[in-house]
């Protein structure tokens, strides 16, 4: 008995095969464009996911009985919006997560909630940014009105793939960021705030409940496909990380925290989801994590592991150059669109390791930040945190992370824990399991540990205070150069 999971990020679709024991017996990926332009616009051709799940299907085929997949699950990136008509034909590119175009929608709905809805909504008081369903909505409505009209469903990138392979629309309650209430129902007293927005929202489903069937290859196969969630869930199961006390950290286009805990506490700048299995999940995103090498690569004209390379050859007992990955704003902790980048404190001494070393040390920071914002929120410190996505790839990176957070990372066996998490809940979706905890234990285990070097202690405390520092000095120049 095999399973199918899915993910579709931000670069790319990928897709594996598990036993299960979660053994990977099968792994395909396929990388896609990103339309970036002026106004904040960040886009995808959803026709581009479904090709990559076609063509990761077709290879498997070479290698595999398909007959022997007994279920798919998928997972995707979230806050990237696709607006279809009633037979699931695209009316407009997938709006991506980064997309900021909806900054001035976002603000207008954002002043309507008071601190003490958003505190009872999502466990903290977070604005409403240019990445939520609805402000984009509204930006559709104003600016592409033929195009809202023609719109039957706002999907999520899985609420999209497996509307077109079962021809089933839904959605699950935890993807629907920022829509959902308490009650894993829609949040109608916000939904309502932007006319006709609930009515071009899909049904709630959950995760695990199975859609429909679709077609596995050319010779006849087919399998049931869950409903499937959010990425940073399907981690989540596909990490071991699925009970209170656990702590993930995932590395993709963005960094992605969350800690499991038992009670809904809350804090400022993380989202606290709505309890599940009498777990509360405390996550929050970064805007640019590898993101921040892709662009440091484009600017210097070098693949990934020659930037670790050069970065490994910097000393890390020198002055540190501060780098803030804000080139596109920055969404937890801080919930900014408008923020940008920078490189502080260069000197005729620095040269591409030293730069290199910066952006690296810039995406832990981050991410620090969000960990301690984590802590507050779930009134815990994990001993540890659950390891995996792309980045997790570098040994290097993974122990300047361990070094910067102070926490040790116990890395995956399979990185790409979206997609075990979405071959997990395939297999629960068929009875395969008794549940997403048992799935989870069987399923996932852990390859190796990176522990905190407590020499660098001291840099990294000093670098995490600079960088709350230059936040807002930085923020006050480029308000300046906008307001031009």
């Amino acid at each position: 008995m095999l399973f199918l999971g899915i993910d579709i990020g931000t670069t790319a679709v990928k897709a594996a095969v598990f036993g299960l024991d979660g053994a990977r017996v099968a792994h395909w990926r396929s990388d896609y464009p990103t339309h970036r332009a002026a106004g904040g616009i960040v886009e995808q051709n959803p026709q581009h996911w479904l090709d990559a799940i076609n063509a990761a299907v077709s290879a498997f085929e070479t290698t595999l009985d398909l007959r022997r997949i007994a279920a798919v699950g998928i997972c995707s990136q979230v806050n990237t919006h696709v607006f279809v008509g009633a037979d699931g034909r695209v009316l407009a590119d997938a709006i991506v997560w980064q997309d900021t175009r909806a900054v001035a929608e976002a603000a207008e709905l954002s002043a309507t909630v008071s601190a003490e809805e958003a505190s009872a909504w999502w466990g903290s008081p977070v604005p409403v940014d240019a990445s939520h369903a609805l402000p984009r909505m509204s930006w559709m409505r104003r600016h592409r009105p033929s195009v809202w009209d023609s719109t039957r469903y706002v999907l999520s990138p899985k609420d999209f793939c497996v509307f077109r392979l079962t021809g089933v629309a839904m959605a699950d309650p935890i993807a629907s960021v920022g829509l959902v209430n308490n009650s894993l129902q829609y949040l109608d007293a916000l939904i309502d705030r932007v006319p006709d927005a609930a009515t071009r929202l899909p049904p709630l489903r959950p995760f695990e409940l199975v859609a429909g069937n679709m077609r596995l290859g050319s010779k006849g196969a087919s399998a049931p496909v869950v409903n499937g969630t959010m990425d940073a869930w399907a981690s989540l199961f596909g990490a071991g990380a699925y009970a209170p006390g656990k702590g993930l950290y995932m590395s993709g286009t963005s960094e992605i925290l969350a800690l499991v805990g038992q009670h809904r506490i809350g804090a400022p700048g993380v989202i606290t989801f709505p309890p599940v299995d009498s777990s509360v999940v405390t996550a929050g995103p970064t805007q640019s994590g590898g993101d921040s090498v892709r662009w440091w690569g484009h600017v210097t004209g070098r693949e990934p592991a020659s930037i670790f390379e050069a970065a490994s050859r910097a000393n890390r007992s020198d002055e540190p150059v501060l780098f803030l990955p804000h080139m596109e704003g920055e969404r937890a902790p801080l919930w900014d669109s408008g923020l940008r980048g920078a490189f502080v404190g260069i000197t005729s001494r620095c040269g591409e390791a030293e730069l290199a070393l910066a952006v690296l040390e810039g995406v832990a920071l981050s991410a620090g930040l969000v960990l301690r914002a984590l802590e507050s929120a779930a009134g815990f410190r994990p001993g540890s945190l659950l390891y995996g996505g792309g980045g997790a790839r570098s040994d290097f990176w993974s122990q300047l992370r361990a070094d910067c957070l102070g926490l040790s990372l116990e890395r995956l066996a399979v990185l790409d824990a979206g997609c075990l998490g979405a071959a997990i809940l395939a297999a629960v979706g068929v009875g395969a399991f008794s549940g997403l905890a048992q799935a989870a234990a069987s399923m996932s285990r852990v390859e190796r540990q990176f522990v905190p070097d407590p020499s660098m202690s001291r840099r990294y405390e000093q670098m995490s205070s600079a960088y709350l520092e230059a936040v807002p000095a930085l923020k006050k120049l480029t308000q300046r150069w906008s307001d031009r």
